[in-house]
């Protein structure tokens, strides 16, 4: 097997894109769980851009990493300056990481706009930095900055740069798509003709913006190239960097490559979800491999063949990143969705049993009705149960009522909620305050059933959204509200519709609660079963 490595640059050139920021706490965590998941290169940040950076250097330093190494990021010294009396390079010894990774212009257009120096002296900033930092032992990798776009326009001298990085001593020359322009037929060759020309010591860095990012660093890997540059779930400026999680699978399942340690990819998805957790990012749904979208099915027939044949419909196992099937149900569903997804929640159906049927029936009816059940598993499963008679309410509403007042002009809205249930025979009646009418509503609801079911304190809403299903109706139009719930352990998803938002919204929290309440009735069960 043909071994690439793999260099994460997420805390430094993912940590550039819109919205992403890391503490340095942060950082440290998320290369303790890149380190552990096999990443050959961690590049730390950009030693001489700020001390965030370097508080990481020196924080890191205090862990003991099993596998990874830690890279300082910078760039050749400045045109016309001794190496030894050049700031950024003092900053990247000062870092004190083994390996340092820095960047210098390919392109000629770069050289004379930019640096406003000549072909010469921007050779030599790259070889007398490379030489300085090798005297201090460390591992050097050479970033051909905007490298495709300097060969086109100058073949010669975009080599030439790699040459006097590496007849200075780099132990790696990477040619860097920084303009993300590139297409894959073209870095294929460019870096086919690199290598005849300087050797076998080449790595790839790509860029997203023409969404060629992944398919990019696959064809500089099948050129030759033996390591690749890019961030995890592809962060980065702009459009972002080449995904690495979708990169090592592909690598690893479709090109016979070794990337990881054995047994480390089916942890991809986790590391995904941990770095979107510690950038405060929501995970996107539809990612390639990782996403809960990647291996959805909808359509009847989809379904039904992947539970014939589950290669049928899926590119790969999803247990093999980490990720599970999931079967979606909609007006577009068959029996056989219905079937799976029963079957996906332990329930003991037969895919020709007329309750099959009339859960289709009733699904399509909601559908109808405004209803999308999608991203509301529980209020699914909910509608199983009443379908099928087995559907016991945890409470009865007696009424609600919801003020929303504005004393002032300058004061903010103030919210009130008032819930009266029924729970056990036992009439419950509370007020609660919120920083909104859903917010004050769903704390009222808590506060009725907190005495009667205490494991509900646990459930947080982490999502509320809200489409208006008839904008022609302007004001009049139905609504309908989806909700996102959490215990922690897991998470579920809800839906109300009505004219109303008001009761739309409680319909989905009532969902949401009676939801929580059905799995712990149903862990109950299993201990006492």
């Amino acid at each position: 097997m043909k071994r690439i490595a793999i260099y994460d640059t997420t805390l430094r050139d993912g940590a550039q894109g819109e919205g992403i920021s890391f503490s340095v706490e942060g950082k440290v965590r998320v290369a303790k769980r890149l380190d552990a998941f096999g990443v050959d290169y961690i590049e730390g940040g950009f030693a001489a851009s700020n001390p965030k950076d370097m508080a990481f250097f020196k924080e890191i330093k205090k862990e003991k990493l099993a596998h990874a190494k830690i890279a300082a990021f910078g760039s050749t010294r400045r045109a016309n300056t001794p190496v030894a009396k050049d700031a950024g390079t003092r900053a990247l010894l000062e870092a004190d990481t083994p390996v340092v990774t820095i960047f210098g212009k390919s392109w000629r257009l770069h050289v004379k706009e930019v640096l406003r120096t000549t072909d010469e002296e921007n050779l030599a900033m790259i070889a007398d930095t490379v030489r300085h930092l090798k005297q201090h032992g460390k591992e050097v990798i050479y970033d051909a900055e905007h490298f495709f776009d300097g060969y086109k326009d100058d073949r010669e001298y975009a080599l030439k740069t790699l040459r006097a990085a590496l007849d200075a001593g780099a132990d790696l020359v990477v040619p860097c798509d920084t303009n993300g322009g590139a297409l894959p037929h073209e870095v294929f060759s460019i870096i086919q003709d690199v290598i005849r020309a300087v050797g076998p010591k080449v790595g790839i860095h790509t860029h997203n913006d023409g969404e060629t990012g992944v398919a990019n660093s696959l064809e500089a890997v099948r050129a030759g190239a033996v390591q690749v540059q890019g961030t995890t779930n592809g962060y980065g400026e702009r459009t972002g960097n080449a995904n690495l999680t979708s990169i090592i699978p592909n690598l690893v399942l479709k090109m016979g490559c070794d990337c990881l340690r054995e047994g480390s990819l089916k942890q991809l998805r986790e590391v995904s979800q941990f770095v979107d957790e510690i950038a405060n990012v929501r995970p996107n749904r539809k990612a390639a491999f990782v996403g809960d979208s990647a291996f959805a099915h909808k359509a009847g027939m989809h379904v039904d063949a992947v539970r014939k044949v589950a290669r049928s419909f899926e590119h790969i196992d999803p247990a093999v990143v980490g990720n599970e099937r999931r079967v979606l149900v909609s007006e577009l569903s068959g029996a056989s969705n219905i079937f799976l997804k029963a079957v996906e929640m332990g329930m003991n159906l037969d895919k020709t049993s007329p309750e099959v049927k009339e859960i289709l029936r009733e699904l399509e009816r909601q559908e109808k009705e405004g209803y999308e059940f999608e991203a509301a598993e529980g209020s699914f499963k909910l509608l199983v149960q009443k379908v099928l008679k087995a559907h016991r309410p945890f409470f009865t509403l007696e009424g609600f009522r919801v003020i929303v007042e504005k004393r002032h002009r300058s004061e903010p809205c103030l919210s009130e909620a008032t819930v009266k249930l029924t729970v056990n025979g036992e009439t419950e009646h509370t007020v609660a305050e919120g920083d909104g009418p859903v917010d004050a509503l769903n704390s009222a609801l808590r506060n009725a059933l907190t005495r009667f079911y205490p494991q509900i304190a646990d459930v947080v809403l982490t999502d509320y959204r809200v489409r208006i299903l008839d904008p022609e109706t302007a004001t009049a139009a139905k609504t309908r509200v989806l909700i996102e719930s959490s215990d922690g352990r897991q998470t579920w998803g809800t839906v109300g519709v009505s004219g109303n938002i008001i009761e739309a919204s409680w319909e989905a929290l009532v969902d949401s609660v009676e939801y929580k309440l059905f799995l712990e009735e149903k862990k109950a069960g299993k201990k006492n079963g």
